[in-house]
């Protein structure tokens, strides 16, 4: 191979280095709705787990609360 013809796909980009991506937290909701599944993330005020079904658009909102669950998977039907 000759120099300057290679492509080095595993360097990382410099946003990796100067500041770690801010992991959102979530829960996962089953719509039986329309039998999908979705992740709901959880609102900029941390109040609330806002979404909707990704097909038919039902809007879901699960409140933060003292004394919560820690489940992590749901259903709405």
């Amino acid at each position: 191979m000759s120099p300057g013809k290679n492509l080095d796909l595993s360097s990382e980009s410099p946003q990796s280095h100067s500041s770690p991506l801010k992991e959102r937290r979530y829960v996962g909701v089953h719509f039986a709705c329309c039998d999908v599944y979705q992740r709901i993330y959880v609102n900029q005020d941390q109040t609330a787990y806002v979404g909707h079904c990704p097909k038919c658009a039902r809007r879901i909102r699960f409140e933060i609360g003292p004394g919560g669950t820690d489940a992590r998977l749901f259903q709405a039907s």
